[in-house]
């Protein structure tokens, strides 16, 4: 699950980052873009740690729709203040997401596991 929501939360970021308007155009402008890339490359990390746990990971659309708690971006582009606020809750939900799994990972032995999601939700805090 923290894999469709961080792939959910970046494709919302990836979308404002192209649809930001107004006065704060700039500085939206980049700070998408510096948060969009951070989540593309940590789907990769956690895709892998998926697969190194020896199932395979979840990589369409479909299969993100079912799993992924962060909604859908809006197909309507928000107003700039708004952008901020569902990019807020969506990393407020994927920090949320990924605490609710260290202690099963710390139960299991999996410190791999619980040291990335620690070290996702300090990204996402």
């Amino acid at each position: 699950r923290v894999l469709a929501d961080t792939y959910t939360l970046y494709l919302t970021t990836h979308n404002f980052h192209w649809n930001v308007t107004g006065p704060h155009f700039n500085s939206l402008h980049a700070m998408f873009m510096t948060q969009y890339t951070e989540l593309w490359g940590s789907t990769d990390v956690l895709a892998e740690r998926i697969r190194a746990l020896g199932h395979y990971a979840p990589g369409s659309y479909a299969e993100f729709s079912k799993i992924a708690t962060v909604p859908d971006v809006p197909q309507t582009p928000p107003k700039a203040m708004e952008m901020v606020r569902i990019l807020v809750k969506g990393h407020e939900t994927v920090s949320r997401i990924a605490r609710e799994f260290i202690p099963v990972a710390e139960e299991a032995g999996d410190d791999p596991t619980a040291d990335m999601l620690t070290a996702r939700c300090t990204v996402h805090d």
